[in-house]
């Protein structure tokens, strides 16, 4: 049997043997248990709770349940716990409170006798937490600053040869931690492994020596700093709830390895905009060649999987001041055009990115398939051989929008771990994907690297001047249509933020980009803990500083945006403003309270949106009509959509939260029983179709 044959028969076994199990839920003082009853071979359904295999998941509970559970967790099954609570426990405790509540676990560890059946286990079970964690993050030991938790934790630690090793690990760091407060020393963090040259004069800047380099010369090296830096990446930065704290004060040390990717993403957009912007003197037909150059580079870049410098050169090329150059588009090749068109496809916003994670996903595949042939002693080869560097914007997104779709406790006030369950799945596709870039290997291009560090750094009203001149300045060819002939797939937005006097600006993905409007003001709202959604209307839309540089009107009458700044493309016949916002919708059934986020824009109607919202939630969209859309209000109230209404402006800042139920159906509302919320990890099979939940929120 094939490795792909062999994991669907997996699969479908897995489906089959949930589709039997048996799901309730318990709650003892302190937490609530997701517990699932696995039937065994040749068992019936009857003796299901008898005989079959019983797995305890802990779903909620408090600070304090939730710590002790990581030496609980393997006796009750839920053997994925100790990854998860790991990866993700920084968003509702601290590590210092983490060691405190499990040193007092183990002042009164169980059995009186040290030689006991349940003392040996639960040392064997303290020795295994406490390794898994200094292997995968001893930078939360480390960032202590304080050796006193280590210093008590110490001497509590199992006597066993395990338990040793561990101990003269945690009085290492203790040690370290010691002398570094003695040398008044700041806490170390992840840092650029690339560190760039010092900034050449920019009076002795040549843009066009970039044609001289090969592209797969210039996308080795790319990838080559890509790489290194996806490495570095700690995944839990990513938690929506972290990202999202970035730019408070006091904040600005936290997610460093994040902004490190971020840092290098604007600098290869910049890099791209000022090298076909630079020299004004320029023939257009040079700088269509610098046009051809970066697209070529693209291509390489993808060729390598090297998605995040892919999406940094074709998000430079949309932005304003390059694509509105039409005449120097209409020199470019047709045929690079033609592979430009490809490449932007593959980042188009449609379906939430659907065509860049189709790709992720096949990219997973080919990993799969390349580690089954190095199990079986075959060298793999071709592309199975590379790894895959992300645009690690798709998975902010996901987190930032899972981290305001779900809420982070229940209404008893446990924090709710089943969040943290759908929020590793996130976190485990990067470190999937960082395994898979582990064997790469690169030799640096110095020449290249000189000439990359020392492009010089063009503000806002620097580019669009000089896009503006080059623009004039371009007599059209005799016969040559003056509309450039290519298709432009959005017109990215411009914040103020993007550049700024320099190039270390690390806020946020501050290239221009979609993706990049909406992190922003997602992020811009999660600063209030009381907001919960994506609001456009309780700001002002961003202005666009480019409009007031951009003269002659003469030079630009008969150029048209595709669409305005800052909005996700159009479908054909209609254009969209620049308004959107997300909002909650569940559904009146036995999963009631399960919401899932929802983008609704200023051009969409009722019947949209509850299409998108019965897809979400695995539903057939096409069963839309006999819906209706609830909207909840602040006081209990509720609120019917018309059926030609226009949700969006229907909607009130303070009311996000929305209801689908079948007409007629007349449902009350009110407080859902616990135990109906579908679990990330078991999620409640669908009477249609008996779907297993694939979406994250």
């Amino acid at each position: 049997m094939s490795f792909i044959n062999a994991g669907i028969y997996l699969c479908l076994l897995v489906a089959y043997w949930h589709f039997q199990s048996t799901v309730s839920e318990k709650e003892e003082e302190g937490a609530i248990y997701t517990v699932v009853v696995k039937p065994q071979a040749g068992a019936s359904s009857s003796a299901v709770h008898s005989s079959g295999l019983r797995c305890e998941f802990i779903k909620a509970g408090t600070e304090e349940k939730l710590v002790l559970h990581l030496l609980h967790s393997f006796s009750t099954g839920d053997t994925s716990y100790v990854s998860i609570f790991l990866s993700t426990y920084r968003s509702f405790t601290t590590t210092q409170r983490v060691l405190d509540i499990l040193a007092d676990r183990l002042e009164n560890p169980p059995g009186a006798n040290k030689l006991s059946v349940n003392r040996l286990a639960f040392n064997k079970t303290v020795c295994s937490v406490f390794s898994k964690w200094l292997d995968e993050y001893k930078e939360d030991f480390l960032s202590l600053g304080d050796p006193t938790p280590l210093l008590r934790l110490a001497p509590l630690l199992p006597s066993d040869p395990s338990g040793s090793e561990i101990r003269r690990r945690l009085l290492k760091i203790s040690e370290e931690l010691s002398e570094r407060a003695l040398l008044s020393d700041s806490p170390t963090d992840c840092v650029s492994p690339v560190t760039p040259p010092s900034d050449s004069s920019n009076a002795e800047f040549d843009a066009t020596k970039i044609l001289g380099f090969p592209a797969d010369v210039v996308a080795e090296q790319l990838t080559r700093i890509e790489t290194d830096l996806f490495l570095h990446v700690v995944p839990y930065h990513c938690l929506g709830s972290l990202w999202s704290q970035r730019d408070k004060k006091g904040r600005g040390g936290i997610c460093l390895s994040v902004r490190a990717t971020v840092r290098q993403f604007n600098r290869l957009a910049k890099a791209v905009t000022a090298s076909c912007l630079w020299h004004v003197d320029l023939r257009t037909q040079q700088r269509a060649r610098l046009l051809e150059k970066w697209i070529s580079v693209a291509e390489e870049c993808r060729a390598r999987k090297n998605f995040s410098s892919v999406y940094a050169i074709v998000s430079a090329l949309q932005s304003n001041p390059l694509h509105r150059l039409r005449r120097i588009w209409a020199e470019t090749d047709r045929e690079a055009l033609r592979r430009y068109e490809e490449l932007s496809d593959i980042f188009s916003e449609k379906d939430n990115y659907s065509q860049s994670r189709e790709l992720l996903r096949e990219e997973e595949t080919s990993q799969l398939v390349s580690a089954d042939t190095k199990t079986n002693n075959r060298r793999p080869t071709g592309a199975a051989a590379r790894g895959t560097v992300p645009y690690l914007g798709i998975f902010l997104t996901d987190l930032m929008m899972l981290d305001t779709a779900v809420k982070d406790r229940l209404e008893n006030g446990y924090i709710h771990f089943d969040k943290r369950r759908r929020e590793f799945e996130v976190l485990s596709q990067i470190k999937f994907l960082q395994t898979s870039c582990k064997n790469w290997s690169f030799v640096a291009d110095e020449s290249f690297l000189e000439w990359y560090y020392s492009v010089p750094t063009l503000s806002e009203e620097q580019s669009y001047r000089l896009s503006n001149q080059i623009e004039s300045a371009s007599d059209p060819s005799p016969g040559r249509a003056l509309n450039p002939t290519v298709v432009i797939t959005h017109c990215t937005d411009i914040l103020t933020s993007v550049v700024g006097p320099s190039i270390e600006s690390e806020a946020v993905f501050d290239f221009p980009s979609p993706v990049n409007h909406l992190l922003s003001k997602l992020a811009k709202h999660m600063k209030s803990p009381s907001v919960s959604c994506l609001d456009v209307e309780s700001s002002p839309p961003p202005t666009d500083p480019a409009l007031t540089y951009v003269t002659p009107e003469s030079s630009i009458k008969s150029h048209r945006r595709s669409v305005s700044c800052g909005s996700p493309p159009t479908s054909k016949g209609r254009e969209a403003g620049p308004d959107m916002r997300i909002i909650r919708i569940r559904m009146d059934l036995q999963d009631g309270n399960l919401y899932r986020s929802i983008m609704v824009t200023s051009n969409d109607k009722t019947p949209s949106v509850i299409s998108n919202a019965l897809e979400k939630h695995n539903q057939d969209p096409k069963e839309a009509p006999r819906y209706e859309l609830i909207q909840l209000q602040p006081d209990g109230k509720e609120l019917k959509m018309p059926s030609a209404g226009n949700v969006f402006y229907a909607m009130t800042s303070s009311s996000v939260d929305f209801l689908l139920r079948r007409q007629g159906g007349g449902t009350p509302l009110g407080s859902p029983s616990v135990g109906t919320e579908t679990s990330a990890t078991f999620p409640r099979i669908k009477a249609k179709g008996r779907r297993l939940v694939r979406t994250l929120f």
